[in-house]
């Protein structure tokens, strides 16, 4: 299936945003006059499409060996370490494919309104630093009360 077609927790503030459901955001973001942020909202959405998928993979197969009809001898306690950091890799992309997205969209210009191409000086050294600081995105956070 493509991942056009698949669904996203990000579906319903992509198509707010925008006005124009997923799939004719995707249509629209071929177009010559597509906005540099649509290609942009649209790649890490398919991004967290595909995040999203293997969270429902992982939680699934775990939901199946510990069903209460399974025999308690096929239970491997390596396949469930394993599961339980395959999940927490796709939880934590999901995190931050999120967060990259929910900041694209904050910072963008609005819909329709082009904007020009500014040059400006080189960034230095110290504008290039990320902060030491923990993520402001509370990603973290959202994350330990999922578990």
């Amino acid at each position: 299936m493509s991942v056009r077609l698949k669904p996203s927790s990000a579906d319903d503030r992509l198509h707010e945003v925008f006005g124009v459901p997923v799939r004719g955001l995707y249509t629209a973001a071929v177009s010559p006059d597509a906005s540099p942020a649509l290609s942009r909202a649209l790649e890490l959405r398919s991004f967290l499409a595909l995040a999203e998928e293997q969270v429902a993979r992982v939680r699934d197969r775990v939901h199946e060996a510990m069903a209460a009809d399974r025999d308690m001898d096929e239970l491997s306690a390596e396949d469930l370490r394993m599961d339980a950091q395959w999940l927490e890799a796709a939880l934590d992309a999901c995190d931050g494919y999120r967060a990259a997205l929910d900041d694209l969209l904050r910072t963008m210009p609005p819909p329709g309104q082009r904007t020009r191409a500014v040059r400006t000086a080189q960034p230095t050294l110290a504008t290039v630093l990320p902060p030491t600081a923990p993520a402001p995105n509370g990603a973290g956070a959202a994350r330990a009360r999922r578990l």
